[in-house]
Formats: structure tokens, C-alpha cells, sequence
């Protein structure tokens, strides 16, 4: 029996109970799923901290000695163990043969980024020509506006996320300013319905339905940061698209995340950070895509060296050969040391599948949240219980790895505790802590532990709170 192929986690809990004659929440059913991860190699391909190396664990509390509860590649991706190799090996080249490393080498710096593009094309389903490498996300996403967001009269709004993330928000803002209009009259943003979370797909496609020969362009998040919405990304584009509009998505939460299909779908354009969930490190090169069919109609705004045709960028006669497509779009080379970290997490990807790790996710998350509605539902018999409320959405197909958690008492002081227990994961005002099981280097052993800390936790932050 393969646990993993089940119709959902729920129907996999119980078979895997049953066969071993145990409960649904006993240790014995996540060791069994560990054992039949056909992905648990992959975990040693990672540098997972233990829980002594920590700034914030209390050794009084928690064996430093064991591996850390590692459940926020949400914000920051662990290290992959061959990335310090490989930027050695660079710093080394740089030491013995200087300038000549730029032509040398087993990546060359003059395009050692696109040795690896296809690499990352697989990641987000993607032709290796629709992606570049290059800058930081909120860069990218800037010198995509340019681009794709022409505003006019009659077409001049942006369609986004009432909750964007900022730096989104920012950019997006900024971009309509410097074309001369007005933010409060150009943002269109969009509201939950009142006294729910998340966004509904039929909500959306109705506003872009409506207000659709007034938006110049959409812009969503694949997965929204806060409450792990994953969207649809294939009804968005092809609705916006209906109605005139470009559509583009930020991925940061999404990569390496969701199986994502930005060619198939015929998304107009995309970016993404690498540090989260492909562990390229903080900082890390971002990535931008443009869809094929944009390649020779949408020109950059602003152009560079990098841009410039390699056959003959280096006749150096300032006669612009430009790329298609997003290749026309890079400024310069990129930071060697930077594309070193990426390369050895996307070598991990090519492991596997984007379809594999969705697999286990499904599952992993869907035990995560199977044991904490087990445990921490709201009980009207118990009414001075703690409680937690998941606010993503419940259907594995709209939503990635993450569950954000929404609890009954002050956020704080429960983080803390979890904290000097082991546990990494990531806090978000005003009471939601954000919870991302991996499927490279999580194990549904490290959700089982998660859930007994959390009762510790939960335990000792009431005590603190009397």
C-alpha cells in the first residue's frame, strides 16, 4: 500500500491507523510515513541546525543535541550542504586566476547564471528562454511594470490583494505615481467578504469580470504570504486576459512550493525570490519570467549590458543586439556568490519532481492539520481551553505547505515558548503564527514533535499569562 497515493490525508490517517492497530495520533503512524517517504533522501541533502545552535532555545527545557523543529522555509530556506562547496570553489578560482575566471571554470561568471535556468524553468513549468535570474524580487517586479502596466484613461488600474504583501503594495503604488495617476483612484484592491479570511476564486474572477476594461493589469501572489492562499492561478490569467488585461503573479510563496504551470497557463509575466522555499539563502538571486508570446511585443524600459546578445555583446559598439523576452531584460551580471547557493538548491530539485513533493506536501500538511483540529479545536465544554483556528483554506488544491494558526490567547508569549523549545517557525501580528512543513527536508516525524511542543507551549505561556 502506497499511504501517499490515498484520496486525502484524512483517508490516509485512517488506513495507516488501522493497519497498525493504533490510534491516528500515535507516533507509530508518523515513523510509518517517514518510512514509506519516498523523499526522506532528500532531507540529507540540507544542514539542519540542532536545536542547541539556536539563539533562542532553553537547554533546560530541550535536548540540544537533537535536530531542530524547522517549520519556517516560509522565510527562510535551510542550506544546502553543497552550496558552501560550490562557493569555495569560486572564491578559489577567484584567488588563482582572477580576471580569467569570468571564461573559465565549470561556471564561467560571465553567464554562470544561465547554466541553471533550465533548472529553474522546471521548477516553475516554464521554457528555459521565459526565465532569468537575476536582481531581487521587488527589482524584478519594478522593471516588469514598466513594461506591462501602460495605463491610459479609460485602462489605468491595478488589480491586487487588499493585504499584498508591502513590498508589493509599494511597488505597485509607486509604478502608477510615476505614471502620473493616482494610487486611490488606480489601485483596485480586493477584500475578503466580511468575517472571512481568504479571498474566494468566484469573487475574483467576478471583479475582473466587471471591472475589467478599467485594469491595465492584475497582480496577485500565487500563494498570499499571510494566510497561504494558494490561487488560481490558470482562471486569473485566462479571465484577465478575456478582458484585455495583463496578468502577472508574485511567487515568492508559491516556487518550490506549488506545482506551478506559468507557461501552460498562459500567465503574461512573473518574479519570485529564491530564499524561501528554493534555499538559495537570505538575499538570494531572484528569478522573473515572461511568457513566450510577449517575447517580441513587450520590450524592457530600461536596458543594460546584459541584455545585449552575447554573440556580440562584447563588439562593444553600442549598437543595442537586445534578447527577446525576459533575457532582453537583465542589467548586468549577476553576483557569482549568489547563483553558487541557488545552483546546489535547484540541483536538489532536479532529484525529483515538482508533482513528487506536491505529493508529500498534500499529506504532510494535511497530518499537520489533521492532529491540531484533533487537539486544539475549539471546545464549548472547555471553554478556558486555548484553541487554534487554521485560517488557510482547507482543500489541499488551494493551498501550498503552509497552515497559518490563529490563536485564542496573546500570540506572543506562545512563540516564545515554542522557541525555547526548538522550534523555528514565524509569528505575524496581531495572533497567527505561519507553519511551513517542507517537503525536501521536513518529516512527518518533525510534525508529530511540533504538536507535542506546542502543548508545552501552550502549557507554559498560560502559566505566564496568570
Amino acid at each position: 500500500m502506497d499511504p501517499f497515493d490515498a484520496i486525502s490525508p484524512r483517508k490516509v490517517l485512517e488506513r495507516v491507523s488501522t493497519l497498525l492497530g493504533c490510534s491516528q495520533t500515535s507516533n507509530e503512524v508518523a515513523t510509518y510515513l517517514d518510512n514509506h517517504d519516498e523523499l526522506k533522501h532528500l532531507r540529507e541533502q540540507f544542514l539542519l541546525p540542532k536545536v542547541a545552535e539556536l539563539p533562542p532555545s532553553d537547554l533546560t527545557l530541550v535536548d540540544g543535541t537533537k535536530e531542530c523543529i524547522y517549520f519556517v522555509g516560509n522565510s527562510l530556506g535551510l542550506q544546502p550542504k553543497m552550496a558552501k562547496k560550490y562557493i569555495d570553489e569560486e572564491l578559489d578560482k577567484w584567488a588563482k586566476m582572477g580576471v580569467h575566471g569570468h571564461l573559465q571554470g565549470s561556471r564561467p561568471w560571465a553567464w554562470a547564471e544561465n547554466n541553471i535556468e533550465e533548472l529553474m524553468a522546471n521548477v516553475v513549468g516554464a521554457k528555459a528562454e521565459e526565465v532569468a535570474l537575476m536582481n531581487g524580487l521587488t527589482v524584478n517586479l519594478h522593471i516588469l511594470l514598466l513594461s506591462f502596466y501602460k495605463p491610459t484613461a479609460k485602462r489605468h488600474k491595478i488589480l491586487l490583494e487588499d493585504k499584498a504583501f508591502p513590498s508589493d503594495h509599494y511597488a505597485v503604488e509607486s509604478q502608477i505615481q510615476l505614471k502620473g495617476y493616482d494610487p486611490k483612484e488606480s489601485m483596485l484592491l480586493m477584500k475578503p467578504r466580511p468575517g472571512e479570511e481568504v479571498l474566494r476564486t468566484e469573487d475574483i474572477l467576478d471583479t475582473i469580470e466587471k471591472e475589467g476594461d478599467s485594469i491595465a493589469v492584475v497582480l496577485f501572489s500565487g500563494v498570499q504570504y499571510y494566510t497561504g492562499q494558494l490561487f488560481d492561478m490558470a482562471a486569473i490569467s485566462k479571465a484577465g486576459q478575456k478582458k484585455g488585461c495583463y496578468v502577472g503573479f508574485d511567487c515568492a510563496h508559491a516556487v518550490g512550493n506549488a506545482e506551478l504551470k506559468l507557461h501552460d497557463w498562459g500567465v503574461d509575466f512573473a518574479c519570485w525570490c529564491s530564499y524561501k522555499y528554493v534555499n538559495s539563502g537570505a538575499g538570494g538571486l531572484a528569478g522573473a519570467f515572461i511568457h513566450e508570446k510577449n517575447a517580441h511585443t513587450v520590450k524592457p524600459a530600461l536596458t543594460g549590458w546584459w541584455g545585449h546578445n552575447l554573440k556580440t555583446r562584447f563588439r562593444m559598439d553600442n549598437e543595442m543586439d537586445l534578447l527577446p523576452g525576459i533575457s532582453g531584460f537583465r542589467l548586468s551580471n549577476q553576483p557569482i556568490l549568489l547563483v553558487c547557493p541557488l545552483q546546489a538548491s535547484l540541483e536538489v530539485f532536479a532529484m525529483t519532481s515538482m508533482a513528487a513533493l506536491r505529493k508529500k506536501s498534500r499529506l504532510l500538511t494535511g497530518y499537520l492539520e489533521c492532529l491540531i483540529q484533533h487537539y486544539y479545536n475549539k471546545d464549548e465544554a472547555q471553554p478556558h481551553k486555548p484553541y487554534v483556528h487554521i485560517i488557510t483554506p482547507s482543500h489541499p488544491e488551494e493551498r501550498g505547505c503552509q497552515l497559518s494558526l490563529s490563536f485564542s490567547v496573546p500570540i506572543a508569549a506562545v512563540f516564545q515558548e515554542l522557541e525555547k523549545r526548538g522550534v523555528a517557525c514565524d509569528m505575524r501580528e496581531p495572533n497567527v503564527l505561519r507553519i511551513a512543513p517542507v517537503p525536501l527536508y521536513n518529516s512527518f516525524s518533525d510534525v508529530h514533535r511540533f504538536i507535542t511542543v506546542l502543548g508545552s507551549a501552550l502549557a507554559a505561556s498560560k502559566e505566564l499569562l496568570q
